[in-house]
């Protein structure tokens, strides 16, 4: 990775990971040091070279020595209180492993423990981006059948040894990617919302626009000889599912450079929008400087652009009419209000109106 640290070398990954790993394992006395006094429950550095003498006089583990320490009088009354505490919470954590999913257990640990609100609480610039971290952290953890997998995982993944002189792949934001190339280049996420970033727009308006665009046309000279730029119809964020349109970036591409393809069984069909009209309203068919220079530099070095859908399996589009019943296997049933294209506003039953894509909906008659 280029320009920061591996996900799971982030501190707040570390101490979210010691966490669990002292719920799975009792005697882990690296992860009990490292979470000790996170958040602080005064067990500064007096109290943790107290455990550890007491540990190594009795050979036994830290988290033990802490919980004899904890019902004796060796250690101050507010230490002592804050240790048992402690040791209480671990106790009924691992009581909950037993019978909660994996998933709502770490949540639980980082609820209860007053890590998460650590964070929430903290004014520093740093602090949103490490909720963000915490909350991929647990969605990750969905992935896999139970907390020993994911520990067992993790660990594989930091003992791993980087390839020296191997070919490998360098993970990088588009902004730390400048004054680079490569052969090829994977450019993922081409949604509206996603890139160009929703938040660029509602707070800079066509500025921050021109600026996602820039950074575009940084991503695609990026590529040598080849660059791959994809979107996803459906995408899962922070656990909850939501659809996507491509990027009106995807239609800025200049078409004598590129290839469009689509895997059988994932989108058979031509991608709604996709080499035509349909993004007007959304301020396409217009060239900025960056992106005409973007045409001019990729005809002069031959390059070409695969567009790839990665999108899940949909049906072929087909027309539909205002007021029209269908039904989507996301948002249930509901009535067509506005057909555009292959652009539909649809008032859902039960989830209210929502802009998906026709290829996603079937007419009611035809659900099941």
């Amino acid at each position: 990775m280029i320009g920061g640290p591996r996900f799971y070398e982030r501190l707040e990954i570390r101490d979210a990971l010691a966490y669990l790993r002292v719920v799975h394992q009792p005697d882990d006395g690296l992860a009990f040091e490292r979470i000790l006094n996170k958040p602080k429950r005064g067990l500064g550095d007096a109290t943790l070279r107290l455990l550890h003498r007491h540990a190594r006089a009795q050979e036994i583990s830290l988290p033990q020595a802490a919980g004899e320490l904890a019902g004796t009088d060796e250690l101050r009354p507010a230490a002592r209180r804050s240790l048992a505490d402690l040791i209480a919470d671990f106790d009924r954590w691992r009581g909950l492993a037993r019978e909660m999913h994996h998933v709502e257990l770490a949540e639980t640990v980082l609820d209860e423990s007053g890590y998460t609100a650590m964070w929430q609480n903290d004014k520093t610039a740093e602090a949103p981006g490490r909720l963000e971290n915490l909350k991929e952290l647990v969605n990750a953890m969905a992935e896999f059948d139970s907390l020993a997998g994911f520990l067992e995982h993790v660990s594989l993944v930091m003992e791993a040894i980087e390839g020296q002189g191997q070919d490998q792949v360098n993970l990088m934001t588009l902004h730390s990617a400048k004054g680079l190339e490569f052969e090829t280049v994977f450019l993922p996420g081409w949604e509206e919302g996603l890139f160009p970033h929703q938040r660029a727009l509602d707070q800079s308006g066509l500025r921050g626009l021109e600026e996602e665009r820039r950074l575009a046309y940084v991503g695609l000279t990026r590529a040598r000889r080849r660059a791959i730029v994809s979107f996803a119809a459906n995408r899962r964020m922070h656990g909850s599912w939501s659809v996507s349109l491509p990027s009106r970036f995807v239609e800025e591409l200049p078409d004598e450079q590129v290839e469009r393809e689509s895997d059988p069984g994932l989108y058979g069909a031509p991608v709604p929008g996709f080499g035509g009209a349909g993004f007007a309203d959304l301020g396409a068919g217009r060239d900025s400087p960056g992106m005409a220079r973007a045409r001019q530099r990729a005809g002069q070095a031959s390059r070409f652009i695969d567009v790839v859908p990665s999108l899940v399996e949909t049906r072929p589009a087909q027309g539909f009419s205002s007021g029209e019943r269908v039904f989507h296997r996301k948002f249930g049933y509901g009535r067509v209000r506005l057909a555009e294209g292959d652009r539909l506003t649809i008032e859902f039953d039960k989830a209210g109106e929502k802009k998906v894509i026709a290829s996603f909906v079937v007419p009611e008659d035809q659900a099941g």
